[in-house]
């Protein structure tokens, strides 16, 4: 059964609402991307030792992932990168942060879009 088309909007709502989907509707989450960029609120000298802890638990999920100069993009589904921009605010206030300013930005197509289908032209071979 083919998905119906729908604002992108509606299916991001319909799954984090768990609102069931319109009878005959199948809603299948595909990976997405987010970029997530995080500003701790840290003295200058602990800006890159608390980013580079977040970097690692983005590590440790076992997803790919990019680190770029300002921000560091996820591919997964889109509850498990929510998660993941969750724990990175309380990695950063763990770390001594009085506040944290994140950005998010989330590439969702319903079926699905890849980091690699994206840049994968602009990589060098070495």
């Amino acid at each position: 059964m083919a998905i119906k088309k729908a604002p992108e909007f509606f299916y991001i709502v319909m799954v984090q609402l768990s609102i069931p989907p319109k009878k005959g509707m199948v809603i299948k989450m595909a990976n997405i991307n987010l970029s997530l960029q995080v500003i701790p609120n840290v003295a200058d000298e602990l800006v890159y030792p608390v980013v580079d802890k977040v970097i690692a638990m983005i590590d440790q999920s076992g997803l790919t992932y990019e680190v770029g100069p300002m921000e560091t993009t996820i591919e997964g589904e889109l509850d498990e990168l929510l998660e993941i921009v969750k724990k990175a605010q309380y990695i950063c206030v763990r770390e001594g942060a009085t506040r944290v300013i994140s950005m998010v930005k989330i590439d969702y197509r319903p079926e699905g879009v890849t980091i690699d289908e994206k840049i994968k032209k602009y990589r060098t071979k070495k």
